[in-house]
């Protein structure tokens, strides 16, 4: 198994060795008109360098907030191009915590028909992307209750599922590939941030290819927090490794917890490698593997740590059942002879949470260990409405009222970054 030291290393090789044909350079202070081609001289706009790039070329961007054409809250990766953020304004330095390099549109840019902030749609079976220092966060562009669902200190009420009365939410994704629009080649995503996606955080429809997620950090996200799928129907089409990441509070499809809820789940045709996370605080489990035949895909389980995700660490078919699983369950490693799993060795489960205080924002996290869902009914057969409906041949009726005291709310984008590095050899360490 990788060391920390190797995985840091490895990432940093992947932007310094790397032969990009030519580098594009973007800064909010840049002008459009600018030749692009120098940290002189560079462009405005992430979506322009797209425009005028080539495949194979990177783009470096600078500290800044960026949200597409004319503002639409969404960009369209249309070329197999890099994008590499986190860089001062005059590119002489690069550090993707200080030098905030952001998608976060707002409320008003919903009206839009981005399925992501960040839409992937480009071919190229030989391509290498790196994308690389962003911080993904659609906490501006949710809509949230005023006082329903609102835990003491939390800074939201619940998130608005649309189609609420007067609810601009745009449920869309943060980084997206969609089904039938999707990429090939070796994927790389390292050293980003997911936060608030009102939909799965990461998902990545790849035909054919390598895709890494690599040292990020996911959080306070809804349905699941990386999903990736092959579109080819071949075992192992997708080699997919999610490796060093922190995933933390992905809530339920809805408010009354049925469904959904996982950090990372593995997908049919794909060699899922996931080691070394930091699967913590998700509503249903740190990793799913129920999706599809467990004889069409391959998973590699290992050295993953896991503390306090509400139904189980670990969900799998075993047919026709499917079980929820904690490490430290007696049964866990006998998960090893599960159809689909290759690997399962040295998963631990947190016993020091101290690792987190003055980390997670404390508020947050009472809400979430302490979330609920009721309902109240209320029926009267004998109430005069009801004796009316009677006498006409009608159906009785009663009420159903319910209640969630928390439920997606926004997390503050600034102190997902504090996640970076709790916990040495697991989860998302220090970008480099």
């Amino acid at each position: 198994m990788k060391s920390i030291k190797m995985i840091a290393v490895a990432a940093a090789l992947t932007l310094v060795g790397q032969a990009f044909a030519a580098d594009w350079y973007v800064s909010p202070s840049g002008k459009n008109k600018n030749e692009g081609t120098s940290p002189s001289a560079p462009l405005k706009n992430i979506w322009k360098a797209i425009e005028l790039a080539s495949a194979g070329d990177a783009i470096h961007v600078a500290a800044g907030n960026y949200n597409g054409q004319m503002k639409k809250g969404w960009i369209l990766l249309d070329k197999p191009v890099s994008l590499i953020g986190g860089y001062s304004d005059d590119f002489k330095t690069r550090d993707v915590i200080k030098n905030k390099t952001m998608f976060q549109p707002t409320n008003e840019m919903n009206s839009t028909k981005g399925q992501g902030i960040l839409h992937i749609n480009y071919k190229g079976a030989n391509s290498k992307v790196v994308i690389d220092g962003f911080i993904f966060d659609q906490g501006e562009a949710n809509s949230y209750h005023a006082v329903n669902g609102k835990p003491e200190g939390v800074a939201t009420g619940m998130w608005l599922e649309p189609p609420a009365k007067g609810n601009t939410t745009n449920p869309s994704l943060n980084v997206y590939s969609l089904y039938g629009e999707n990429s090939e080649g070796d994927l790389t995503i390292q050293n980003c941030v997911f936060v608030n996606a009102g939909n799965i955080a990461l998902q990545v429809n790849h035909f054919a290819g390598n895709v890494k997620v690599l040292n990020n950090i996911f959080i306070a996200n809804r349905i699941i927090g990386a999903n990736v799928l092959a579109k080819q129907n071949k075992l192992g089409a997708v080699d997919y490794e999610f490796a060093y990441n922190t995933v933390m509070f992905t809530w339920t499809r809805t408010k009354e917890f049925g469904d959904m809820g996982f950090g990372v789940r593995s997908n049919t045709n794909c060699f899922s490698r996931i080691h070394n996370n930091l699967l913590a605080l998700n509503m249903m489990a740190g990793f799913d593997n129920t999706k599809g035949d467990p004889k069409t895909k391959k998973v590699w389980l290992d050295k993953n740590a896991f503390i306090l995700n509400k139904k189980g660490d670990v969900t799998v078919t075993v047919s026709p059942s499917i079980l929820w699983l904690n490490v430290a369950d007696d049964q866990f490693e006998d998960l090893e002879d599960a159809p689909s799993i290759e690997s399962l060795s040295g998963n631990i489960s947190i016993s020091d949470p101290s690792i987190f205080k003055g980390k997670i924002n404390q508020a947050y996290l009472e809400g979430f260990l302490n979330a609920t869902y009721t309902e109240q009914t209320s029926y009267n057969e004998n109430s005069p409405a009801n004796l009316f409906r009677a006498a006409m041949g009608m159906n009785k009726q009663g009420s159903i009222s319910s209640k969630v005291s928390m439920f997606m709310n926004k997390y503050p984008m600034e102190e997902s970054l504090l996640l970076f590095g709790l916990m040495e050899g697991y989860g998302a360490q220090m970008p480099k």
